[in-house]
């Protein structure tokens, strides 16, 4: 039975799959498994994909019977994992080599199930493997503890540094929502009072969207926000217009970075 099971959603990303998963296989510690969901692409992703599993059998590919976008694909990966720990990666973004190894190591010491780390930003151009990557400055630095009340004015956790615990709270799904589910299952996880904390160290890279596209105006995510405060989270007309400006605010300035 893996420690660690990697979740990874793909739709149509041959080009940059390739790096994302070595950058899993490449890591220090070798007790995990890759549960990739295939959304119904249109490239040769689930080709490269089975030449991936069969150079590793910690590579576990599965196509989904119908594009149903992230959060269903996500869950898909989620429902077969075995390990004891859930972590994520999207398919164009990448792990330095030390993620899992010190990531573990410090939710041994942090006393709550839900961690993540502070991530570095790329270019959406760069080609290269993890190992290729130079630090910059352009650093997304996580704060050490957050609790639910924080979290809703702004998500401090980036989903590709996220890993929570299975033995602790469960199994825990993504709510089917069109955008924002990743922020709704923390929301979930810490609702109860469980505060999430942070691994300060740079872990991740973070892929950036080419400027205007719709993921890079994250103005964009306004509407999805209020629908996640007041149907998911169910918050008062005060509390969600409230949490919005946080977060419109904090949102903004990070997508500068």
């Amino acid at each position: 039975m893996p420690l660690v099971s990697v979740v990874m959603p793909v739709h149509n990303s041959a080009a940059t799959l390739g790096p994302a998963v070595r950058s899993v296989l490449a890591q220090t510690h070798t007790d995990l498994e890759l549960l990739i969901t295939d959304d119904g692409s249109s490239d040769e992703s689930m080709d490269l994909l089975r030449e991936l599993a069969r150079q590793d059998e910690r590579v576990l590919p599965e196509a989904a019977v119908r594009q149903g976008g992230a959060a269903r694909a996500r869950n898909l990966a989620i429902a077969r994992a075995r390990g004891d720990y859930v972590a994520f990666l999207d398919s164009d973004d990448l792990w330095l080599p030390t993620k899992v190894e010190k990531q573990l190591a410090f939710a041994a010491e942090a006393g709550t199930p839900l961690t993540f780390t502070s991530y570095y930003k790329m270019d959406a151009s760069f080609e290269g493997e993890a190992v290729d990557f130079v630090p910059n400055g352009r650093v997304v630095w996580a704060p050490d503890r957050v609790d639910y009340s924080a979290m809703l004015v702004q998500d401090h956790i980036g989903a590709l540094t996220a890993m929570y615990d299975r033995s602790v709270v469960g199994t825990k799904l993504m709510p089917d929502m069109p955008k924002r589910q990743d922020y709704a299952l923390w929301l979930s996880i810490m609702r109860d009072g469980t505060p999430a904390r942070a691994l300060r160290e740079p872990l991740a890279v973070y892929r950036a969207q080419r400027a205007g596209s719709l993921s890079s105006n994250k103005l964009s995510l306004v509407p999805y926000n209020w629908a996640l405060y007041r149907r998911h989270e169910q918050l008062s007309v005060f509390r969600s217009a409230r949490a919005l400006a946080g977060s419109a605010w904090h949102s903004v300035r990070k997508s500068r970075i």
